[in-house]
């Protein structure tokens, strides 16, 4: 100021007033950029690198999962939404969780019903201790990374604040994830039935699907109503399908013989093809491990005759000998716990034409002749399925979004309760879009180089 003053003495007041435009304008610049780059609280961080990439695909607005859940992720109000909310699965609000609870420490992240829902290293708690809370999120094995975890951990532990920053954001650098346990072979049942497939080879850079046909041994109907399921690391997938009379007794096949379904050469076996034209869908599996619990008072029946076609398919892409393996409990209930009788959903797309190098979406719909109600439904698909979609068809919830995946290897197993009903002339619309890379088209088959449209699930009318 005073080297201003001395140089200029004539023109100070014009200088003056110059150097203050100059320290007000540098003040204000100073203050919008101090603004610009204010950190964000730890709550926009949750909502921006977690809850949108992760969780609002499903929690979108009219989809089923916001029905089912009363949670709207796809908006700006997801605060409002979880933090002191009572979940509406009834088991965890018996419980005494909240969907996040504000209690801040371990009584906080105790408390909290999606701390439950996304902890993946507490998968076996969670299943075996909590088969009713439904199952974790994201849906399939989409765990979540660590550090995402440790983050939302800090957070809760913090009270869960909607303004302020109480976690470090560098947690969200560690992308590792959680890795189910090795295979262990299942304990037999309590009341029920026990399926093995024993070890057996898959050679390298191979395809090895089978089936084998297992006689049950029941001497009367029985009711089942929960399904593990456990197999050794690299299935693609495991199916049990049952005969239909189209069969014909004389033409089952034998039990416990292994029918493959491609020569060494990967050529097809006519006399396995044959046998899959009168299958039907039992139950099945993409994931490693299943536990699968239907409602109380819901069953699926297996007659007396009734027997079952194991269907395992293993996928080695490496250059040395794999080892599958594969359990399977069929829990049952007496008879007079059942209400509602579990009927198979098998609904399937073998019209698939995917030009090389596009992107393909096809539709296909199924409507039924009769009231259903729908207590589950999961995908099949293979490698060049990007996204799979299902939608009511008709009726006053025409258009509503039920089913959603992109992930074809281990697709959610979605379950509805209340169940979706669907009234005569109304239905479900599948979706799927398809991504071919290759220079050929690619067309319905049973490789997972090929392709599939498939919707699986159960009902009771």
């Amino acid at each position: 100021m005073l080297l201003i003053q001395l140089i200029y003495p004539l023109n100070q007041n014009k200088i003056m007033r110059s150097y203050r435009v100059l320290l007000i304008s540098v003040f204000i610049f100073s203050s919008c950029e101090e603004i610009e780059k204010s950190p964000k609280s730890t709550w926009d961080i949750v909502q921006e690198k977690i809850i949108t990439p992760s969780c609002s695909n499903c929690h979108v607005t009219g989809s089923m999962m916001t029905k089912q859940s009363g949670l709207d992720l796809s908006q700006d109000d997801s605060y409002s939404q979880l933090v002191g909310v009572p979940p509406k699965n009834i088991s965890a609000k018996n419980d005494g969780l909240v969907i996040i609870s504000n209690e801040g420490g371990m009584k906080g992240l105790n408390k909290s019903y999606l701390w439950e829902k996304i902890n993946a290293y507490d998968r076996e708690h969670f299943l075996s201790d909590h088969p009713d809370y439904g199952q974790m999120m994201p849906p399939g094995q989409n765990y979540l990374t660590d550090g995402q975890l440790q983050f939302v951990r800090s957070w809760i532990e913090a009270g869960a604040p909607e303004s302020g920053i109480v976690s470090e954001e560098q947690l969200l650098l560690d992308s590792n994830k959680y890795t189910p346990p090795e295979f262990t072979p299942l304990e037999p049942p309590k009341n029920g039935i026990q399926l093995h497939i024993k070890p057996f080879e898959v050679q390298p850079n191979f395809e090895r699907e089978f089936f084998q046909y297992t006689k049950l041994n029941i001497s009367e109907d029985i009711y089942a109503n929960r399904i593990q399921i456990e197999m050794r690391s690299g299935s693609h997938h495991f199916i049990l399908y049952s005969f239909n009379d189209g069969m014909g007794s004389s033409n089952l096949p034998e039990f416990d013989v292994p029918r493959e379904l491609r020569f060494d050469d990967g050529s097809y076996n006519i006399k396995t093809l044959r046998t899959m034209q009168y299958h039907d869908f039992f139950s099945g599996t993409q994931w490693p491990r299943m536990d699968y619990k239907l409602p109380p008072g819901v069953a699926f029946k297996l007659d007396s005759q009734f027997n079952l076609d194991q269907n395992s398919h293993y996928v080695n892409r490496t250059d040395s000998l794999m080892i599958g393996e594969v359990y399977t409990n069929i829990h049952t209930v007496d008879k007079s716990e059942v209400l509602h009788e579990a009927k198979i959903l098998n609904w399937a797309n073998q019209q698939i034409l995917l030009p090389a190098q596009k992107i393909t979406t096809l539709n296909k719909v199924f409507m039924v002749n009769k009231p259903i109600n729908i207590g589950q439904l999961f995908s099949h698909a293979h490698e060049k399925m990007t996204e799979f979609s299902v939608i009511i068809k008709g009726g006053n919830r025409d258009g509503e979004l039920v089913y959603w995946t992109d992930n074809w290897q281990h697709p959610p197993i979605m379950s509805y309760d209340p169940p979706i009903k669907l009234n005569a002339g109304e239905g479900l619309q599948l979706i799927t879009t398809y991504d071919n890379p290759l220079n050929r088209t690619v067309t319905f088959g049973f490789l997972s180089t090929d392709e599939m449209m498939i919707l699986f699930g159960w009902y009771y009318e």
